[in-house]
């Protein structure tokens, strides 16, 4: 069982990767330099593959998921808002192939994967801990995605592996200035370019801070819109005009930010417990991708 030496007390952990995005950032940060049996590009594998590698040597966690996004098209965000995430492009097929590849990596060492057609891996992450805190869990998510912070309870961390930064519910304020239970507020309000969520015109990040501190969630402050004009506020009149006229978006785009927690993530502790894998296979998918003695060897170590 997984825990933490800082107290007695600290419930035991569970690490959930948010997956997808340590293949993107292989696939944009490794030279297009590694090629699998059938001549194709395995670069974000590799890459994936080596974060993978060294968080399992580190953590040797017993109990880990990662979760994938299947689709940027098929969220059931898109249902209720189809220019969500219409910014970004679709992977080129190169890419879509090394996500199917680094699924197979995964679950090859023997970590439970999660993914789903209509949900995101934030909502599967999401769902997992919501569960498992049920149960007495704390749940260490691996990943740099401010959206995650909502999800900080007490003893929950976040972990932006790649920069070796680590902070719970309190951090998620000295980030944002607002509170776990306010980010899919302050994120409706303020909007999040990433996403393609606007947002309330004219209402910036502090902005949204500050009237999410002075009212402490959006529909308390939808409610007393006729109190904003009276805040210590640059533009409060102005602010209180586009509160009114965007009040359904604002509503709208709460529901784009909310992490779901009724996706089908993990229910059971048992379920996200490591299982053995046969190394033949691990063996073979290494032989397809083009991985070294070294990253081989290394792999292997991890099934025992």
């Amino acid at each position: 069982m997984d825990r933490v030496s800082a107290a007695a007390d600290t419930p035991p952990a569970v690490h959930l990767v948010d997956g997808s995005l340590y293949v993107f950032r292989a696939w944009h940060s490794i030279p297009n330099e590694f090629f699998d049996d059938e001549g194709h590009p395995v670069n974000a594998v590799h890459g994936f593959a080596r974060f993978l590698c060294e968080l399992l040597e580190r953590v040797q966690p017993e109990h880990i998921a990662v979760a994938f996004d299947a689709s940027l098209t098929s969220s059931f965000r898109n249902a209720i808002y189809p220019p969500y995430k219409a910014n970004r492009e679709l992977p080129p097929a190169d890419l879509e192939r090394q996500f199917v590849q680094c699924r197979a990596l995964t679950e090859a060492l023997g970590v439970h994967l999660m993914i789903d057609h209509s949900y995101e891996a934030d909502d599967l992450i999401g769902s997992t801990v919501w569960n498992l805190r049920a149960a007495g869990w704390r749940s260490v998510i691996v990943s740099a995605d401010k959206d995650f912070g909502q999800l900080l309870g007490d003893h929950d961390e976040q972990w932006d592996y790649a920069r070796g930064l680590r902070w719970g519910p309190a951090g998620v304020h000295d980030k944002l200035g607002v509170h776990p239970h306010q980010v899919a507020d302050y994120l409706a309000l303020c909007g999040d370019a990433v996403d393609n969520i606007p947002g309330v015109p004219g209402i910036g990040a502090k902005t949204a801070a500050a009237l999410l501190s002075h009212f402490g969630s959006l529909d308390a402050l939808l409610e007393r819109i006729d109190e904003v004009p009276f805040l210590r506020l640059r533009g409060a009149a102005s602010c209180a005009a586009r509160l009114r006229e965007h009040a359904g978006q604002a509503r709208l785009y709460r529901r784009l930010t909310r992490i779901a927690l009724d996706a089908p993530g993990a229910e059971t502790i048992e379920t996200l417990q490591r299982r053995p894998r046969p190394p033949e296979q691990l063996d073979r998918l290494g032989e397809q991708l083009g991985f070294g003695a070294f990253t081989r060897s290394r792999l292997r170590a991890l099934l025992r």
